[in-house]
C-alpha cells in the first residue's frame, strides 16, 4: 500500500473557512494596513501563489506574525461559524481503520483546531500547529520523525499552492484538494502527485483500492 502518514492541512481542506475567511479579511486589512479585497479580485488571488498574494494586497512580510496571531484569535471566536466538509470524518476514519497515521500541519493554533474537528480531533496521531505562512516544510519533516515513517511513503494534502511547495521541499508526496482556497487550475498546473476532486477520493486513492469507503 503506498502510503502509511497523511499529513492534512485544516482551513479548505478540511475545514470550509473560505466563506469565513471572505467575510473577515477586509476587516483585518483595515487594521493592519493593507488593501482590502474587492470581490473582483477574489478569482485572480485564488490563481495566485502565497507570495504573489502579499504582493498584490501589498501586505509586509514583517506584519505576518501579527496577522496570524490576530486571525486565529478571530477563529477561535468563529469556530460555530466553520464546519467541516461533509465526508471529513468518514474519509479519516476510514484511513485509521486501514492502518494510515493521520497528522495535521496547520497555521491555526491546535486548540482551534480540535475544536473544529471535533470528535475527529482522536484520529490524528500527531499534530504540528501554528505554522508560518512559508514553514509548512519544517513542519512536515519534524513530523515525519516524529511517526517514524519512510518519507517515500508519505503524503501531505492541503488546498494552497504553499502546500504542495511544502510537500516537495520535505521530500514527501503531494496531494491537492479542488474545493479549496486555490483554485483548481492553480494546482493542476504544479502537477501534484495526486489531485482529489471529492472526499472520498482521498481514501480510496491512498489505500489504491476503488469503490471501498461509502458516501458521507
Amino acid at each position: 500500500m503506498p502510503y502509511s502518514l497523511a499529513i492534512f492541512d485544516l482551513d479548505g481542506t478540511l475545514a470550509d473557512s473560505f466563506p469565513w475567511f471572505l467575510r473577515t479579511i477586509n476587516d483585518v486589512a483595515d487594521r493592519f494596513g493593507f488593501r482590502r479585497v474587492a470581490d473582483e479580485d477574489i478569482e485572480g488571488l485564488r490563481h495566485a501563489s502565497s507570495r504573489e498574494i502579499l504582493a498584490r494586497l501589498e501586505v509586509p512580510l514583517w506584519k505576518l506574525p501579527a496577522i496570524a496571531r490576530h486571525a486565529r484569535r478571530l477563529k477561535a471566536e468563529a469556530a460555530s461559524e466553520i464546519a467541516l466538509f461533509a465526508g471529513v470524518e468518514t474519509m479519516l476514519r476510514t484511513l485509521v481503520e486501514n492502518g494510515v497515521q493521520l497528522a495535521l500541519v496547520t497555521s491555526d493554533s491546535e486548540a482551534n483546531a480540535r475544536e473544529k474537528l471535533g470528535e475527529a480531533a482522536a484520529l490524528f496521531a500527531h499534530y504540528d500547529c501554528s505554522a508560518s505562512l512559508f514553514g509548512k516544510a519544517a513542519k512536515f519533516r519534524l513530523v515525519v520523525r516524529r511517526a517514524g515513517v519512510d518519507p517515500g511513503r508519505v503524503i501531505a494534502i492541503g488546498d494552497e499552492v504553499r502546500d504542495i511547495e511544502a510537500a516537495r521541499a520535505a521530500g514527501v508526496a503531494c496531494g491537492a484538494v479542488s474545493w479549496g482556497y486555490a483554485a483548481p487550475a492553480a494546482l493542476r498546473a504544479l502537477g501534484p502527485d495526486h489531485m482529489f476532486e471529492q472526499m472520498r477520493d482521498i481514501a480510496d486513492t491512498l489505500r489504491g483500492t476503488v469503490g471501498w469507503i461509502s458516501e458521507a
